[in-house]
């Protein structure tokens, strides 16, 4: 039952994201807007390579277009063992948790988070852009609800074509 509901949820995040326009950062009033000034598609394999990052490229058969893979780290936060707080520590911990999540996300090292809308065994996922799974798994576990044990956390490697709404 736990498998299904993950593949279920990873299928669904898949689709989301299938369906999200290409984030598009906002543009500077005189910055220059040609095509040189973004990298290359080798320049930005050669970046991904150089930090440590898997990546591979796939081809659309629909369009022959070459698309650049990367691997990212999904975490599943899972109810962790102790679940009894009073309101207030509850309270707290939600605060530092989504403080946390918002570090993460400022930093680079994640790009989408968020809980279900259901009270079952998984609580939400966090997506990690790092190179590595250990990198994603140490700072997943520095979330202060895992450091609690209202959370435990279980990471799995997922690859996304670079360039959609993950950075």
């Amino acid at each position: 039952m736990e498998k299904c509901l993950k593949l279920f949820c990873l299928i669904l995040v898949l689709i989301l994201m299938s369906s999200c326009a290409e984030r598009k950062s906002p543009k500077e009033p005189h910055a220059d807007t040609h095509e040189e000034s973004r990298p290359s598609l080798a320049q930005v394999k050669q970046n991904l390579v150089d930090k440590g990052y898997e990546i591979f490229d796939y081809i659309d058969p629909k369009t022959a277009d070459t698309v650049l893979m990367q691997q990212y780290f999904i975490a599943f936060l899972k109810k962790g063992p102790t679940r009894s707080k009073s309101k207030e520590e509850a309270d707290s911990l939600q605060a530092l948790h989504l403080e946390h999540l918002s570090r993460m996300y400022d930093l680079g090292y994640a790009d989408i988070s968020g809980p279900f809308g259901d009270d079952g065994e998984i609580r939400g996922i966090t997506i990690y852009n790092t190179p590595t799974l250990e990198m994603a798994d140490s700072l997943a576990n520095s979330d202060p609800m895992v450091k609690a044990g209202r959370l435990v956390i279980e990471v799995h490697p997922w690859w996304a074509a670079k360039g959609f709404p993950l950075r």
